[in-house]
């Protein structure tokens, strides 16, 4: 498609390196930050992206999962080190939201935030989603 920003794949894993994995985003990108109760206490960043633009590359085997309320959502962290490093989105069970903090420091994504009131969830409604992940 004529116009459409190349992507292209990004590393990152947990704090001890037992996981890793690569997304596929464009340079620029729309990232979510989340004032739930989960996502203020870990600094979990959302960098939504479509399954299909998501790999964990190694370390599969030692991912743990955690789920609450509706169950619907499914955070996955180290076993080791039990950093949350990409989950299933309540709002969006088709797609990824990885950790924006467990990318490698050599990303270099342009980086646009956009807020969400997730303190709010059953209020306000679903998560924006960040279709095309370009800011």
């Amino acid at each position: 498609m004529a116009g459409t920003p190349e992507k292209s794949w990004r590393s990152g894993g947990c704090h001890c390196g037992a996981v890793r994995f690569e997304v596929n985003v464009t340079d620029a990108v729309v990232v979510i930050s989340c004032n739930c109760s989960l996502c203020a206490k870990t600094g979990f960043i959302h960098l939504v992206v479509d399954e299909a633009d998501f790999r964990v590359t190694q370390g599969e085997d030692n991912i743990g999962e955690y789920s609450f309320h509706t169950h619907t959502a499914r955070h996955r962290s180290c076993r080791t080190c039990h950093v949350t490093t990409h989950h299933t989105m309540r709002s969006r069970p088709d797609g990824i939201s990885v950790n924006l903090r467990c990318l490698d420091g050599d990303a270099n994504l342009q980086l646009r935030f956009q807020e969400f009131d997730g303190a709010s969830w059953d209020e306000d409604g679903d998560m924006p989603t960040t279709a095309a992940n370009q800011a």
